[in-house]
């Protein structure tokens, strides 16, 4: 049990920009709609795939920063941000001038084709900022499944190996080889097996299950034994913070114990920093906090200010162990993606986003223990994270330590009455994470968490009825 965890209105309109000459400027989000939330529902109903899934029953307009409006005009503050994609905010302002000064050269040759600076431009930054002294090289492609896996073919072109281990609550991917490195089931896995072969899972540490870090080592070394020679896998990958899993970090001392094995076995270790990199932990990537270097880093999400972008960052050894023509896609390494990324990543070295993160994750961790006494106690098993990479797990009672699903729907929906969006995370769904913006001022941060413990007391409060 942590330690920590013991322990408005919706309509809103902006001020119109001062008028230039004869031309008013107006803000989108006030501009008059005749489209509704409703009506969107039903038309997507209609054209969509039930499949593709939404957490929130509203349709975008318009987005600035750490904020929102729908097609009604309905203002909400987003602990969101597309997902771990927006560290820089809605519509950074360098990063939409960068896309729009691109775009006004070419938009698309494929860099198989007619390569161009861009791609090289960010190649070389990827390089300069992953952790580790041995020469680097980067591919660029457009999805984080994507990114994983190429990961996996690139290990096993360059180790001669087929195997790859992943761990329970690890989240890779949606397509078939990333599924099978996925470890959750629904909605993920279900019903599309089988799964691709020499693929294994071992256990992750778990304080709920209690899983000590010597029990997950254990679990490794006797899936050495069992089932994956190690002299036959490729490579070991690992989300340093799990994302679907629920935000746990790693320990430490875990991820070291994964490096000596590898090196041990001659495997290739992949950090999966989809979701943790580019600052949401306070570091540009989150398996730094350790200390260890991995072979390879599969990164997406926030690299590009929300422009679809991902890569793989790995030893040039490595990274040319497959044969002219073997990587590559035709929309990977987009230009205008590649030129929005360097502007995002401008952004988070000029404006200081990797000490913010650090700062708002402290004032989250404090804020939610404060919550939890206050609106909800012993309902708030655990308070973790790394930066302002956070989550809050609930429970019906800490003597049973009970995942409370429930309670997590009903949080959810009552912030979305009341203006903020929040997402849940967990093997069990019993968790809210917290991907605010970087960027996000003091003022939205405080709104949103007054709104949160709004929606937590609320959620409770119906438990007694």
């Amino acid at each position: 049990m942590s330690s920590t965890a013991k322990k408005s209105s919706r309509k809103s309109t902006k001020a119109k920009a001062a008028p230039q000459m004869t031309v008013v400027e107006t803000n989108p989000a006030t501009e008059p709609s005749n489209l509704t939330n409703a009506a969107l529902v039903a038309r997507r109903d209609a054209a969509v795939p039930r499949g593709v899934a939404s957490a929130a029953p509203v349709y975008a307009k318009y987005a600035e920063n750490a904020e929102l409006w729908d097609v009604e005009g309905n203002r909400y503050i987003d602990f969101v941000g597309g997902i771990g994609v927006l560290n820089t905010g809605h519509r950074h302002p360098k990063v939409v001038e960068a896309a729009k000064a691109q775009e006004d050269h070419y938009t698309h040759t494929s860099f198989q084709v007619v390569p161009y600076g861009p791609y090289i431009d960010l190649a070389e930054k990827l390089n300069s900022l992953a952790p580790g002294d041995a020469p680097k090289k980067t591919l660029l492609v457009t999805t984080g499944a994507e990114a994983v896996e190429n990961a996996v073919k690139i290990a096993r072109a360059a180790t001669g190996r087929p195997g790859v281990i992943a761990f329970t609550g690890g989240y890779h991917g949606r397509t078939l080889l990333t599924l099978g490195m996925t470890g959750k089931v629904t909605p993920y896995k279900k019903d599309v097996g089988p799964f691709p072969s020499d693929v294994f899972r071992a256990p992750f540490p778990s304080q709920r299950d209690g899983i000590t870090v010597q029990d997950a080592l254990t679990g490794l070394k006797n899936l050495f034994l069992t089932d994956a020679q190690p002299e036959r896998i490729a490579a070991i990958i690992i989300e340093p913070v799990l994302g679907e899993g629920g935000y746990t970090p790693v320990p430490f001392e875990m991820l070291k114990e994964l490096r000596a094995i590898c090196d041990q076995h001659g495997i290739l270790l992949i950090s999966d920093e989809v979701q943790a990199g580019f600052g949401r932990t306070g570091t540009w990537f989150a398996i730094e906090h350790s200390g260890v270097v991995p072979d390879l880093i599969t990164v997406a999400k926030s690299m590009a200010g929300g422009y679809p972008l991902a890569g793989v960052i790995g030893r040039a050894d490595v990274m040319d162990a497959m044969a002219p023509g073997g990587l590559g896609g035709t929309y990977g390494g987009n230009p205008v993606a590649c030129a929005a990324a360097l502007a995002a990543i401008e952004a988070i070295e000029n404006e200081g986003l990797l000490a913010r993160s650090t700062a708002m994750g402290e004032t989250l961790k404090a804020r939610f223990a404060e919550i939890g006494a206050r609106a909800a106690p012993y309902r708030f098993w655990d308070i973790r994270g790394l930066g302002a990479m956070v989550a809050v797990e609930f429970v019906t009672d800490f003597d049973s330590a009970q995942p409370d699903a429930d309670l997590t729907k009903r949080v959810i929906a009552h912030a979305l009455q009341r203006g903020l969006l929040l997402l849940s995370c967990g093997m069990h769904g019993n968790a809210v994470r917290v991907m605010v913006p970087l960027t996000a001022s003091d003022a939205i941060l405080d709104e949103g968490l007054a709104i949160f413990e709004a929606a937590v007391a609320a959620a409770v409060a119906e438990e007694q009825r």
